[in-house]
């Protein structure tokens, strides 16, 4: 029985604030004619940071604190193959103070059912010393934007 107090989370594709548009590569594909399963982590962390650097204005790589990928997961329910195109759902989960976990669905082509579903967890840390420190101002508002659904839709470069 689940808790009525928790959040549900979002499933399918109109119930996440935003969606970024990645497009597979014949590289994708393994021999069984599928993307293979390690390339839905870079879509993960493509969609995740590609969303950050846009909503934050600034390039990420170049602050203080930097985002640190300290677990993932992937529950695989639909296969993906070149040439479709990914949609990735991006939701928060959780903002902490060190740390954030996204929600994400990667979408194929239009349907609204969710091919994947992921967990996404990113902790803060000074870039020199690597020590857990807050979330940096412009990604927290990039976050809580998110959050609020205030996020646009807006494809990858």
């Amino acid at each position: 029985m689940s808790d009525p107090d928790e959040k549900r989370l979002p499933e399918q594709r109109g119930e996440f604030p935003v969606l970024r548009t990645i497009t597979t590569r014949w590289m994708d594909n393994d021999h069984y004619g599928h993307v293979n399963n390690v390339v839905y982590y870079s879509y993960f962390d493509t969609a995740v940071n590609g969303y950050l650097i846009e909503a934050s204005g600034c390039d990420v790589r170049d602050l203080p604190a930097i985002g640190i990928v300290a677990e993932t997961s992937c529950r695989f329910l639909r296969e993906l193959s070149f040439p479709d195109t990914v949609h990735a759902g991006l939701a928060l989960e959780r903002l902490g103070n060190s740390s954030v976990i996204y929600r994400i669905g990667l979408f194929r082509n239009e349907e609204a059912a969710p091919a994947a579903i992921g967990r996404f967890v990113h902790v803060y840390v000074d870039a020199t010393t690597r020590r857990p420190v807050p979330v940096p101002a412009q990604v927290r508002a990039a976050l809580t934007a998110l959050a609020d659904g205030c996020a646009g839709t807006s494809p990858l470069p």
